[in-house]
């Protein structure tokens, strides 16, 4: 076996939420003999070597872990295998080794019938194009999983309506897709893969066909529903703006390896290769860096001090440095205190910009 992507820093594993979903050396591999191919030798994910085999190694040897609750993206250019990982994940594509275990269980040794069970009523999938069906409206394409699932049709269209007003669509049931915009046909297409209530969410660049206000609106959105529901979610996108905005952990990929996982905060400022470095380039350190990496722990905050979140950025933070403010109190999730933030600390980030 190839060696590991590189370990996650202790800032990846804040998050100690058990594993939904694992991927345990997963590969595929397409070509005429792909099953044959060792992919437990030394060596084995070497490109040339299975170019030379006359196969194409679309995803190799990948190892990953999403943790329950958290957003973990999947990034890389075009034909990096993000996409195709995502569907050897719900086995839409058939993966050609390893093992992919959802709640422990191993979904590769699933027959079928269960796997149809498993994404029917455990599994939701948003993909680029919407794939709304022109002749229902609004309220039919978003209970129709509900109506393929063999629900009653008061209970289906209730529930429906609900995730139609979770969404910020409602009064709009009875519309058809050609009567509304680009961001609102997305909107139907996630409260369609939410009416199935998944433990896990799929998302396959789901705003990259928006232009970038709306884009920007769908982030939004999709960031207050998680708040509301707190789903596991693999989101797949080639931005990394996008990534570094709404993960919880990232997982860069590169001809169909994973070549660094970590938070965001990890990959910009500790890159594991010249590849992540580069990709990561040019982003605001500022933007992804938080205030619980470089503020002072434990030390006892002044009253009447200004407070700012460990979890914010340095970006927020550094909005609240006026009127003479040198020192923030930082608190944690509960509110109590737990260090200080100086002017000077939030400067020297700044610099790295």
């Amino acid at each position: 076996m190839s060696a590991s992507p590189a370990s996650p820093s202790p800032s990846a594993s804040r998050n100690t939420a058990p594993a939904k979903l694992e991927c345990r050396d997963v590969w595929k591999l397409f070509g005429t003999g792909a099953e044959r191919y060792p992919v437990l030798e030394p060596g084995a994910t070497d490109s040339g070597r299975i170019a030379a085999a006359g196969l194409v190694g679309a995803v190799r040897d990948v190892n990953l872990a999403v943790r329950d609750g958290e957003i973990f993206v999947i990034m890389g250019l075009s034909g990096s295998g993000k996409s195709t990982l995502v569907r050897c994940l719900s086995r839409l594509v058939e993966p050609t080794a390893g093992e992919i275990l959802f709640n422990g269980e191993n979904l590769l040794t699933a027959s079928d019938r269960r796997m149809v069970e498993i994404r029917r009523h455990r599994m939701g999938m948003v993909f680029q194009h919407f794939a709304l069906l022109p002749h229902l409206s609004v309220l039919g394409n978003v209970a129709f999983p509900l109506e393929v699932q063999g629900m009653a049709r008061a209970a289906r269209e209730e529930r429906a309506r609900k995730m139609i007003e979770l969404v910020g669509l409602g009064g709009r049931e009875a519309f058809f897709p050609r009567e509304l915009s680009g961001g609102q046909q997305q909107r139907v297409g996630i409260a369609r893969s939410l009416a199935v209530e998944p433990e896990l969410w799929f998302l396959d660049e789901p705003f990259s066909a928006l232009d970038p206000l709306i884009r920007q609106e769908m982030q939004d959105e999709f960031m207050r529903l998680q708040s509301v529901l707190k789903k596991t979610i693999v989101f797949i996108t080639h931005d990394f703006d996008e990534a570094i905005r709404l993960a919880d952990r990232i997982a860069i990929m590169k001809d169909g390896a994973v070549v660094q996982t970590g938070t965001p905060e990890d990959l910009v400022m500790s890159p594991a290769t010249d590849y992540v470095a580069e990709f990561t380039k040019n982003v605001t350190r500022a933007k992804v860096v938080r205030v619980a990496s470089i503020m002072a722990p434990g030390e006892t905050a002044q009253e009447g001090m200004p407070t700012i979140a460990a979890s914010a950025t340095v970006s927020q933070a550094a909005a609240l440095f006026s009127d003479g403010v040198t020192m923030l109190k930082v608190t944690n999730a509960a509110g109590a205190p737990v260090g200080t933030l100086t002017r000077d600390a939030v400067v020297d980030v700044l610099m790295l910009a």
